[in-house]
């Protein structure tokens, strides 16, 4: 192996940021800041069986991930990384509790995609209530299709309620952008007090009446041992016949053959998916056959905006650790009072710190 620069601040990008030519897969997530830094050196690292290995990581002090696995596996106990700047908010990928351990921040990019994750759930929800997919098939019938019209009406949502399982950055931002429907807003979050639920204007409610009183209910939490299939058989038959479930966040989050029943005995009226339990599914997976949900690829919020976003808070938080600061976004908040933690920024701040 040559040597290494040790007066550089090494960053890895996991390999799946290119395409098999070399080429950048995603453009718009702009690198410059760190390239045209004469303290950082930048390199592409291939993943192993779609995983980091430790071997290659243990040389760099930063690693911004895409869809590649962070396990132990991956971590060097004697390295040098103190940072893994996940692409997005989903971190069921990182092993938070190895990276804890061996003093390494996890950070995602909550700003980055709140606002396009937001625009998705009403994408999915506008769809739904208008009948999107059915009146685009009538539509290419010609005459035979525009005069079944009439049989697929569409649902006002006037007055109608809008229900998220969980209140963080995207559910808050959701109700935002959905005021002017003129919809009841209703949440259920355990971690939510009801002060900051009023400034939204969000009644805070249990979880059973959230699924019994919601004519939109969107999944908006992260996925965690305790949230696997909390949207289960039993709280999908506390739904009204007439509503429909969105959900954007982690497909394990719902049992997915429950909502399939669900589905197909019409116990609710639709569903949008924008995830699934498996990804991508089986082609005999029995939800691409239903015509009352609408499915995308986990990519309805991917927007040139949103990976920009997203890349330019990987940057900033990648730019804060070079610099000894703790990065925005930071997911084990218990590392900030971590001794171990505490000397490495101590000696990048030393190194690679802004003057005041």
């Amino acid at each position: 192996m040559p040597a290494i620069n040790k007066d550089k601040f090494r960053v890895a990008l996991s390999a799946d940021f290119l395409r098999s030519d070399g080429s950048p897969s995603y453009p718009m997530f702009d690198l410059s800041p760190l390239q045209k830094d004469e303290r950082i050196k930048l390199e592409f690292i291939p993943p192993v069986n779609g995983q980091m290995i430790a071997e290659s990581m243990k040389e760099f002090d930063a690693l911004i991930l895409l869809s590649a696995k962070f396990s132990h596996q991956s971590i060097d106990p004697g390295g040098r990384l103190s940072l893994v700047a996940r692409f997005g908010v989903g971190y069921d990928s990182v092993d938070v509790d190895a990276c804890t351990e061996n003093g390494i921040g996890l950070a995602i990019t909550p700003e980055g995609v709140q606002r396009p994750v937001a625009v998705s759930i009403i994408t999915l929800m506008l769809a739904l209530t208008g009948k999107l997919i059915v009146k685009d098939q009538l539509t290419r019938q010609g005459a035979a299709g525009f005069s079944l019209r009439s049989e697929h009406m569409g649902v006002g949502l006037v007055g109608k309620t809008l229900g998220s399982l969980g209140l963080g950055n995207i559910g808050a931002e959701l109700f935002r952008l959905a005021t002017p429907f003129d919809l009841k807003f209703i949440a259920h979050d355990p971690f939510l007090t009801e002060t900051k639920a009023k400034e939204l204007n969000v009644e805070l409610v249990s979880l059973e009446d959230l699924f019994m009183r919601s004519d939109i209910l969107s999944i908006n939490c992260p996925l965690t041992e305790s949230t696997r299939h909390i949207v289960n058989a039993e709280r999908l038959l506390l739904m009204k016949p007439t509503a429909y479930l969105i959900n954007t966040a982690r497909g394990p989050v719902v049992d997915q053959t429950a909502l399939t029943e669900s589905l197909q005995k019409q116990r609710i009226a639709g569903a949008g998916l924008d995830v699934l339990e498996v990804e991508p599914p089986p082609l005999e997976d029995p939800i691409l056959q239903l015509d009352n949900v609408i499915l995308t690829p986990h990519a309805l919020c991917w927007t040139d905006q949103c990976f920009a976003g997203i890349g330019a808070a990987d940057v900033q938080a990648v730019l804060a650790v070079m610099q000894g600061q703790v990065p925005i976004g930071l997911v084990n908040r218990e590392l900030v009072e971590h001794p171990h933690w505490q000397r490495k920024l101590a000696e990048y701040r030393l190194k690679f710190g802004v003057s005041a």
